[in-house]
């Protein structure tokens, strides 16, 4: 599975943490954010490019609180970003929201939970079905 990343200045320590579990686990790692972006906008955009390109599986992003990214990046057309604390939320957002991406605060956030999350999220299928109608209903909003 190809997992694209990227983070700010304020979650970058914990998207290399991250990072490095992610390669530890086997995961193609598609980090857009080799050095920090200065601004949540831009990590989120970035990572957002890669997920709509098929270039990348699912992606998480970091910020310091989760929010700005998740925001951004939903943003754009066909994206769904979720800003997850902990690991149910990651499963089902993953499941019935067809999350592409997941945006985790550093400021919120460990790292062992962080990890917890990261995984929760990659082993969870989108259920489609009735879920479907809804993420149709996104998609067709402007």
């Amino acid at each position: 599975m190809k997992v694209a990343i990227g983070s700010d200045k304020k979650g970058f320590a914990l998207k290399e943490l991250v990072k490095k579990y992610l390669l530890n686990h086997s995961y193609q790692v598609i980090d857009v954010s080799e050095k920090p972006a200065d601004d949540f906008v831009d990590s989120s955009l970035a990572v957002t490019k890669e997920v709509l390109n098929g270039d990348a599986d699912k992606a998480v992003m970091f910020d310091e609180y989760g929010v700005g990214s998740a925001l951004a990046s939903s943003k754009v057309k066909g994206m769904v970003t979720a800003n997850v604390v902990e690991e149910n939320t990651a499963h089902m957002t993953a499941m019935h929201n067809g999350a592409k991406a997941i945006a985790i605060g550093s400021g919120v956030v460990g790292e062992k939970l962080a990890y917890n999350i990261v995984q929760y999220y990659l082993d969870t299928e989108y259920a489609g079905g009735r879920h479907q109608v809804r993420l149709d209903m996104l998609n067709k909003m402007i």
